[in-house]
């Protein structure tokens, strides 16, 4: 993921196991986590094993390919982990390349450059790489190191070209390869820009392809199943950015799936809406993971979140870093068809970082900045919450929020159109204009992929789609086909856009005339499939059982306007009731996934007073694990909640079991003589805590065999569960309650 301070660095919930009468098993026995081989969860880290970041989770994700990369692989294997690689695409220390000592050829000039011949580094000769033929086999080298010493999986960490370059020595070669014409300097013209995307869309694709084929064929030769995955930020945030990466496309050339890189450094960046910039971490990540669920869920392919405790900024404090990851945490979860986790990056600089007391390590003059480190409580938090996140793969699911079924269209070529001459608007108004609206009214509206529209039921869940060529234009003319059988079949198609965005006029397919196309706009090609006309006036249409809404406005136009946001919404409105798709607004948003419930109050929404939530809930984003009767979802709150009567559900009346617990939790089970007992494993210096469902109070809880002191037991005689604090350490302990 993207790391301005990278460099520096780089110098299970299984507690719901139902118990089962068992005899006693030596203490020291050290249970072993029957789902672990699901890989649901993940971190990444250049560390070698450390007591205060055994995070409990499946996989350890060892970063960079440098000589002790194989003992690192091992001090996490001998941990019981599986272990895979992590390694840059498009920059890292490869100095043998850049130099010639791979392939006997400098390849300096590769290095992304931008017009003014400024190089684009990660820090000192880290380049950001403009791929030559030759990149991908140098890198499968490194990926070969790693498959030698264990790693399970390699992950290809983003593929990202700049938009401010494209003017190397190294890219002018490219483009002439691939165009067949000298190179054009990419702001002087729209073609040129939208030209010099395509071209580093496609070397990325090329560079990641010979790395998949090489670890397939060697899996071929060796038998061994090596998986490759991309740890890619959102179509959103990189054309958000200012960055071209391949995106939707790397599954067809060899990648696996994706680590979907959105954390609160993508997701705070300023959009605007009904006139006012401002930070939207959550509604912003809730669209970025949306975008990277639908690529996987249309193509194939496995996909983990990641989500971050802190950020790459040092200089915001804890409360600002936990308030923005509860919202990227709640966000991700509300996507429930995605049940796997990157539980953070880089644990490290968490767990032995210091952050400034005051926002911004603001301070007087001469006045050194306070920093601390990680706040016992938040620590707590996030131990107890990496180990949910091992339980998200659940089968009932059930929403409270405003209407479903609706999507935004969105495309790669999103990020084509961001440079000059004519950048389309610079908060990617052209989508937050047509997607903000509806998700500020609770309505969980999904991006929809455009380049997946052929494949078969990639837009089956929507009734209604949201669509505009502004910002974005059509890779090829099938998508058209596709949009237009599914209008015609019942679908509602709502098309914002004035037809005024520079790039209509870039050499596309749309205006090849050696193709027969002679279209000023890819709009006109879309309504002379659905049988309208080209030229068509802003209104309303029928097409067979389908109807579209044509409005003649720019999106980005609207998020500026007070009354933008309320202009979408009524087309919205318009469009499901043509479809007889009931339209409804709600001020939250609120998922249950089984036992557990996911929830966000809306600051920019409608009135009515705070939705409550009312029943028995653990709060898991409490570090004491509070037992609430009623939870108010008030504007910008979020919420992570076990619903304890549901979980009691889902067990025998009076069964014991931990329900959250600080750490991890496996081997429970009641013994021979009624007791009921169960192993811990965690971070060395985190508190641990656990709630505990029970029949009755307890008479005594031992811990290796030592009574816990009655201070550290807390009984709640209203829902019949213990909160035990004991401290947490690797190796863990056996918990014993009689």
């Amino acid at each position: 993921m993207r790391r301005r301070y990278v460099q520096l660095w780089l110098a299970g919930l299984a507690c719901a196991a139902g118990a089962a009468a068992i005899a006693d098993e030596p203490k020291a026995a050290r249970p072993v986590d029957p789902d672990q081989k699901r890989e649901r969860t993940c971190f990444q880290t250049h560390s070698g094993f450390d007591p205060m970041i055994n995070l409990g989770s499946d996989v350890a994700v060892c970063y960079g390919v440098e000589a002790n990369l194989a003992d690192r692989i091992a001090q996490w294997k001998a941990q019981g982990y599986v272990t895979h690689l992590m390694t840059g695409v498009s920059w890292g220390t490869y100095q043998d390349y850049l130099y010639g000592r791979f392939d006997g050829v400098n390849h300096v000039d590769e290095a992304q450059t931008d017009r003014f011949g400024k190089v684009i580094s990660h820090g000192g000769d880290v380049y950001y790489m403009s791929p030559g033929e030759n990149f991908g086999k140098f890198l499968c080298q490194g990926v070969q190191r790693a498959i030698d010493a264990g790693a399970a999986a390699i992950h290809l960490e983003e593929p990202e070209f700049w938009v401010r370059g494209g003017y190397s020595a190294g890219f002018k070669r490219e483009w002439k390869a691939y165009y067949g014409e000298d190179w054009v300097a990419p702001h002087t013209s729209v073609d040129a820009q939208y030209r010099a995307s395509m071209l580093k869309y496609y070397l990325y694709r090329r560079a990641l392809k010979q790395v998949f084929d090489f670890v397939k064929a060697d899996n071929a030769k060796s038998g061994r199943k090596v998986r490759c995955y991309v740890p890619t930020h959102s179509l959103v945030n990189y054309a958000h950015w200012n960055i071209v990466s391949p995106e939707s496309s790397l599954i067809e050339v060899g990648a696996d799936g994706f680590i979907a890189q959105v954390w609160t450094g993508t997701a705070r960046t300023p959009n605007v809406y009904e006139g006012r910039q401002k930070e939207r971490t959550f509604e912003t990540a809730f669209l970025e993971y949306g975008a990277m669920m639908n690529v996987v869920r249309a193509s194939g392919g496995t996909v983990w979140f990641l989500n971050d405790p802190i950020e790459d900024d040092p200089n915001h404090t804890w409360v600002d870093y936990r308030t923005n990851w509860e919202s990227t945490l709640t966000a991700s979860l509300l996507w429930p068809q995605v049940w796997r986790y990157e539980v953070m990056p880089w644990p490290e600089r968490i767990y032995h970082g210091r952050y400034p007391k005051a926002e911004g390590g603001r301070r007087r003059r001469g006045e050194a900045v306070a920093k601390e480190p990680i706040p016992p409580a938040y620590a707590t938090e996030l131990a107890t919450v990496i180990n949910v996140l091992n339980d998200m793969d659940q089968k009932e699911i059930s929403w409270e929020c405003g209407t479903r079924g609706v999507g935004v269209v969105v495309s790669d070529t999103m990020m084509f159109e961001r440079g000059e001459p004519h950048a389309s608007d610079q908060h990617l108004g052209s989508f937050f204009g047509l997607a903000l609206p509806l998700v500020q009214r609770g309505i969980p509206v999904e991006p929809a992929q455009l380049e997946n529209a052929t494949s078969p039921g990639a837009l089956a869940q929507h009734r209604v789609l949201l669509m505009t060529y502004e910002g974005m234009k059509p890779m090829s003319p099938a998508v058209h086909d596709a949009l237009a059988r599914w209008v015609r079949a019942g679908g509602a198609l709502v098309f914002v856009d004035d037809d005024r965005d520079p790039y209509n006029g870039v050499r596309g397919w749309w205006n090849d005339a050696s193709r027969q196309m002679r279209y000023k706009t890819p709009r006109e090609h879309l309504f002379e499939k659905l049988g309208l006309p080209k030229d068509a006036h802003a209104g309303a249409f029928t097409v067979d059982k389908g109807h579209v809404f044509f409005e003649a406005a720019s999106p980005a136009a609207l998020t500026y306007k007070k009354d933008g946001a309320g202009r979408v919404r009524g087309l919205a409105r318009r469009a499901c009731a043509a479809v007889g798709l009931e339209y409804r607004e709600t001020n939250h948003m609120m998922l249950r996934r089984g036992p557990y419930v996911v929830a966000a109050g809306l600051d920019e929404s409608i009135g009515g007073g705070s939705h409550v939530v009312r029943g028995r809930y653990v709060d898991l984003f409490d570090a004491r694990l509070r037992v609430l009767d009623a939870v108010v979802l008030e504007p910008g709150s979020r919420k992570l909640l076990l619903d304890l009567d549901r979980a009691a559900a889902l067990h025998p009346q009076g069964t014991p079991r931990v329900l959250a617990a600080a750490c991890k939790v496996l081997g429970a089970a009641t013994t021979a003589d009624g007791a009921f007992r169960f192993h811990v494993d965690g971070q060395a210096g985190v508190e641990a805590v656990a709630r505990v469902a029970l029949a009755h109070p307890p008479t005594s809880v031992e811990v290796d065999g030592k009574p816990l002191a009655a201070a550290a037991l807390v009984w709640d005689a209203g829902s019949r569960t213990l909160l035990a604090t004991f401290p947490s350490t690797i190796g863990g302990h056996w918990v014993v309650i009689k």
